[in-house]
C-alpha cells in the first residue's frame, strides 16, 4: 500500500498546524510550527501574496487528508463513497474517516499517533468482532468489538499508549474503552461535534465540486 515516507514535520509546516503526525509529541513545545518555523517550507519570504479562494480550499482538502494519514486517491474515493450516502456529505465525509479502524485505535488510546495505529493493524495485533482485520482502512460499525490480540495485551508500547491516553483524557463519546482488557465497543457513529479537530469541510465540497 502506498504512503508517505517523507518528513512529517514538513507537513505539518506546510498547513501551519499541528497535524498529530507524531501524536502527542505535537503537542510539546518542540513542534516546529510552534517554534522558530513559523512559516511554511522554503525559504522565508518577506511578504506572501494573498491566498485565492482555490487555494484555501486545496490547503483545507490537504489539511484534513494528511491528519488522518491518506494519499489523493484514497481521500477521493472515501469523499466520493460519502457523497452517495443520505445526510450532509461534509458530515459524513468526516464520519467515516473517523471510522477508519486506524483513526478508531488511535482515537481509543490504543496507539500514539496514526501512523502506529496503522503499523499494528498490519501486523495483525487488532480483532474486530473476534477476528483478525489487517486493513486499515476497515470502517467499524456500530456495535462492533474491537480488541487487542491476547499475545499483545501486555505489550510495553500498548501500555505505554494508554498511560498517556489517560493522562489526557481524549477518550471520545462514541466508543466504550475497558483498558484493562484492552477493549472497546462502538456505541454508535461519530457526529460532527465529536471532532474537535478545526476542519471546514464544506471548502472541500466546493474544491471537489468544480
Amino acid at each position: 500500500m502506498a504512503k508517505y515516507t517523507g518528513p512529517k514535520c514538513k507537513l505539518c509546516r506546510r498547513e501551519m498546524t499541528p497535524l498529530m503526525l507524531k501524536g502527542q509529541r505535537c503537542l510539546t513545545d518542540k513542534c516546529p510550527v510552534k517554534g522558530s518555523k513559523k512559516y511554511p517550507p522554503g525559504p522565508p519570504r518577506k511578504r506572501r501574496a494573498k491566498m485565492s479562494d482555490y487555494a484555501v480550499q486545496l490547503r483545507e482538502k490537504q489539511k484534513i487528508k494528511r491528519t488522518y494519514g491518506l494519499l489523493e486517491k484514497q481521500f477521493r474515493i472515501n469523499f466520493e463513497n460519502a457523497n452517495k450516502m443520505k445526510g450532509v456529505t461534509g458530515e459524513n465525509m468526516l464520519s467515516l474517516l473517523e471510522r477508519r479502524l486506524d483513526n478508531v485505535i488511535y482515537r481509543l488510546g490504543f496507539a500514539t499517533s496514526r501512523s502506529q495505529a496503522r503499523q499494528l493493524i498490519q501486523h495483525q495485533h487488532v480483532q474486530v468482532n473476534d477476528r483478525v482485520v489487517d486493513i486499515p482502512s476497515f470502517i467499524v460499525r456500530e456495535g462492533n468489538k474491537i480488541e487487542m490480540r491476547e499475545y499483545f495485551k501486555t505489550n510495553l508500547i500498548l501500555e505505554d499508549a494508554i498511560k498517556l491516553s489517560k493522562a489526557i483524557d481524549s477518550k471520545p463519546e462514541w466508543v466504550d474503552v475497558d483498558y484493562e482488557n484492552r477493549v472497546a465497543k462502538i456505541i454508535r457513529m461519530p457526529k460532527r461535534e465529536d471532532i474537535k479537530d478545526a476542519f471546514n469541510e464544506q471548502l472541500v465540497i466546493e474544491l471537489y465540486s468544480k
